[in-house]
């Protein structure tokens, strides 16, 4: 079936790539915007597909990781989380990224929510899954670029910092708040 075309959708003269490197892509767009008005230079950021879990253990402990964010200049508190590589499912990836970062895996789970990072200038989705009755199978399994510390918090300790606006990270908040205000409706 086809699809009507979005009549606020902006229309691409020309796009040329700034630069190309795994983790992120960059590139500049002329836009032309229904209302006639030009845009010169929109530029659009193509980041990696993401993936994070809200796991919490067989004792009820929510699993996080805490580690150094260098762009913001702190160490932070977040769910695990990492990439989806090109051609896997997002929640395998997921399964993977707990697994080699925390060394936890097992449990049952399930979707969460699918959300943009920031639809306004980059490309890619963050992928959020449940993941409960978690446990420890191995120890962590780090890349040379993570520093990763594992720490479990009571759920009280969660909701706290999330009222403080303790979680830095907006794709790792969002989740969990949705997690709190979607409990026991699942």
């Amino acid at each position: 079936m086809k699809q009507d075309k979005d009549p606020m959708a902006w229309e691409v003269i020309e796009s040329e790539y700034l630069f190309r490197e795994p983790w992120l892509t960059a590139r500049r767009e002329h836009v032309k915007l229904p209302t006639g008005a030009e845009i010169q230079d929109f530029y659009v950021l193509e980041y990696p597909e993401f993936c994070n879990v809200i796991a919490i253990t067989k004792e009820g402990k929510f699993l996080m990781e805490r580690q150094y964010r260098h762009a913001q200049h702190l160490t932070a508190i977040e769910i695990p989380a990492g990439c989806v590589e090109k051609g896997e499912d997002p929640m395998e990836a997921a399964k993977r990224e707990l697994y080699e970062e925390t060394g936890y895996g097992g449990g049952e789970w399930s979707k969460l929510m699918t959300i943009s990072p920031n639809a306004g200038a980059c490309t890619n989705y963050s992928h959020t899954y449940l993941a409960t009755g978690v446990e420890r199978l191995s120890t962590q399994h780090l890349e040379e670029s993570e520093d990763i510390k594992v720490v479990l918090l009571d759920e009280d300790e969660v909701v706290r910092m999330l009222m403080n606006d303790e979680f830095h990270q907006a794709m790792m908040a969002a989740p969990l708040w949705k997690y709190f205000a979607t409990k026991g409706k699942r």
